[in-house]
């Protein structure tokens, strides 16, 4: 059965939880490797995040649910591995 391996959210939040605690909260679920979470924008109650996260077996609603549990929203799912190896975007001539 294919796998997803990566998933990349585009994720609002309040300032509380710290990111830090996000990101070990996501680390902790089965299947997960490893989380990045990178800030890029800051506001008075909120912050956009970008959360990238790999693992072998990734349980997308799982992932959802705690981040919602910790007072964030996905606005977008911006990129999705699939399969038995993780394929990065290759660049071409037109991508200039």
């Amino acid at each position: 059965m294919t796998k997803l391996r990566r998933v990349v959210l585009d994720v609002l939040k309040t300032h509380e939880p710290k990111l830090t605690d996000l990101a070990l909260e996501i680390c902790a679920l089965e299947g997960i490797d490893g989380v990045n979470i990178t800030v890029h924008e800051i506001d008075k109650s909120t912050e956009s995040v970008k959360i990238t996260i790999e693992g072998y077996d990734l349980d997308y609603d799982i992932i959802k649910d705690v981040i919602e549990t910790m007072n964030g929203v996905i606005h977008s799912i911006d990129e999705v591995a699939a399969g038995t190896k993780i394929v990065d975007e290759v660049k071409t001539p037109q991508d200039r």
